[in-house]
Formats: C-alpha cells, structure tokens, sequence
C-alpha cells in the first residue's frame, strides 16, 4: 500500500463497526475521497479530531485498491466555535452536505475546499449574518460547480442596458424584450443584483466582507431558494433540521 498525505476537510462522518468510522473528506490532491479511521469510536484513540465533521488539516493514510485508511492526521483548524453555537453549526452542516453532493471523486475540487473553508471562517464571525453566509456560499457553490446565474446581462439576447428580471427557469437575469413571457420573474433593485454581480465575479478571500440591509438578504434569499429548488435535485437533511431552529 502507498503512503500519502491529502490536506482536506472532513465531510461527513459514519460509524463502522464496534469502534472504526467511515470518513468523507474533501482533499486538495484528489476530490473526494472515502477512508476507514480505524479505532476511531475509541475513546482515547489519536484519531478522534481526524474523525469529526469540520475538522481541516492534513490527512496521513494509506492508499489500497478500493479505499483509504487513515494512519495519522495533522488538524489544522477544529472550527470548534461552531459547537458552542447550535444554529451555527447546522448552517455548517448543511453547507458540508451542499458540498458532499456536489463534489467528485478525482475531481479537481481545490475552489469547492477553499470556500467551505473561508464559509466556515465566516461562520465564527459575529459581525457577519449566517442567513448572508448562506446565500452567497450556494450562489458561489453554483458558479464553481458551472451551474451559476447570468446575472451580468439578458440570458437570452446579451443585452445589459434595458430594465431586467431574474428568472431561474431561464437561468438568470432576463431583458423587457425578451421577458415577455417569463412567467417566475423577480424584479431585483440595483442593490440586490450588484450583491449577486459581487459574489459571481470576486475571489472567494473577498466573499464575506461586507453586509447588506434586511430588503436586500430577503430579496436575495428569494432568488435563491427558487433557484436551489429549480436546480438542487436533492433534500438535505442539515438544512430540515435548520429551517425548524430559525
């Protein structure tokens, strides 16, 4: 068996066994990947932090033909303020499952871990509102994944200078001319589409530096929850749990 370190955070988490789990993480080297944290259930095993949801570091493991096993691992960041805050742990939990379902074993996956890391960063801050955490990490999740709105001009015809209406069934912002028959039209003021625009088009260091007004995360909110309906072909469970809390 090969030897390899992956640097990653850790997805979801399954018991296996009397005392092993089964581990998902996001790594930097290689997507996705599946690996056994044997002993991990054991109380004093070295392996516990290695086997909790959050946890980011770099993984030592060994690599066989169908799976992993993890040997050691290095945490770098625990985001244990999250367990402190039960409603902001959920919102951790759904943007963890957001990326479990998203992401690809062997695929390039480097942007997804960047933004579940600084989303997560995010989340610890107090002056930052988790309802705008939220919505601006499934609008950036969109655009990674290649699945984001047009929110720069008319989806159909490209204009940008006519009055326009976000539809998610036509999969962004759409012109008077050729919005005529839109039938899910959503009138955004400027400041809600320059949010959208800011989000699509910054690095994701600059994602979660500024705030908006109360009009603007609700019509925000709007847009997005018809859009993740429209295009996220899955319930989670994290976000369930979530809406009862909130």
């Amino acid at each position: 068996m090969n030897q390899i370190v992956l640097t990653g955070m850790v997805l979801s988490v399954a018991p296996v066994g009397e005392y092993d789990r089964r581990v998902v993480i996001l790594t930097k080297e290689q997507g996705k990947i599946s690996a056994f944290a044997k002993g991990a259930r054991r109380p004093n095993s070295p392996l516990v932090g290695a086997a909790n949801p959050f946890s980011f570091g770099e993984f030592t493991m060994y690599e066989g033909r169908s799976s992993y096993t993890i040997q050691s691992a290095h945490i770098l960041n625990y985001f244990s303020e999250l367990r402190e805050d039960i409603t902001a742990a959920y919102y951790g939990f759904y943007f963890l499952e957001f990326a479990n379902y998203y992401t690809k074993e062997f695929n390039d996956e480097r942007e997804m871990l960047k933004l579940l890391y600084q989303t997560m960063k995010a989340l610890t801050n107090q002056h930052i509102s988790n309802r705008l955490i939220r919505y601006i990490f499934e609008l950036k999740a969109f655009c990674i994944n290649g699945e984001g709105p047009q929110v720069f001009r008319c989806v159909v015809c490209g204009n940008h200078t006519r009055p326009l209406v976000f539809s998610a069934k036509q999969g962004g912002m759409v012109c008077c001319e050729c919005g005529r028959e839109v039938s899910d039209g959503i009138r955004l003021d400027n400041s809600t589409l320059y949010t959208m625009q800011f989000v699509e088009s910054s690095t994701i260091e600059k994602l979660y530096t500024f705030t908006v007004s109360d009009e603007v995360l609700d019509k925000f909110a709007k847009v997005m929850e018809r859009y993740r309906l429209l295009y996220v072909d899955k319930r989670f469970k994290s976000l369930e749990i979530l809406e009862t809390l909130i």
